[in-house]
């Protein structure tokens, strides 16, 4: 029952996100808003991201004792790759390399992940 849940919330949670980045891209290549508005409606994907982020956390509590030690371990793995990835890039940006948007960052972050959970898995199977 657990992974159905999380897959019925983490679903519709993305579904929001989704909508929510249409309607932003949307609103914003219109120029329906200025000012403060502009920087809300911008925002507004992240209003759906914070429940995406719910999901997850959610997911994370229902999980017996060694899932959550593989979860915590892969997410370890992927903040440290992430880290030295991202540093690493950034001292190669000082020497000429484009910059990085940071809309790069969560992905490489997650593909991590997804890497951590599948040698974990390997690991304690």
């Amino acid at each position: 029952m657990g992974i159905r849940k999380y897959l019925i919330e983490f679903g519709a949670s993305m579904l929001a996100y989704m909508v929510a980045l249409l309607v932003t891209n949307a609103c914003l290549r219109a120029g329906m808003f200025h000012g403060a508005g502009r920087q809300a409606i911008a925002l507004l994907p992240m209003l759906p991201g914070c429940a995406i982020c719910w999901a997850i956390l959610r997911q994370l509590g229902r999980c017996d004792e060694l899932q959550r030690r593989l979860q915590f371990e892969a997410l370890a793995m992927s903040f440290a790759a992430t880290a030295l990835l991202t540093f690493s890039y950034g001292f190669l940006e000082g020497v000429g390399y484009p910059k990085m948007s940071m809309f790069v960052v969560w992905p490489m972050m997650a593909a991590f992940w997804i890497i951590g959970v599948a040698i974990g898995t390997w690991r304690y199977r």
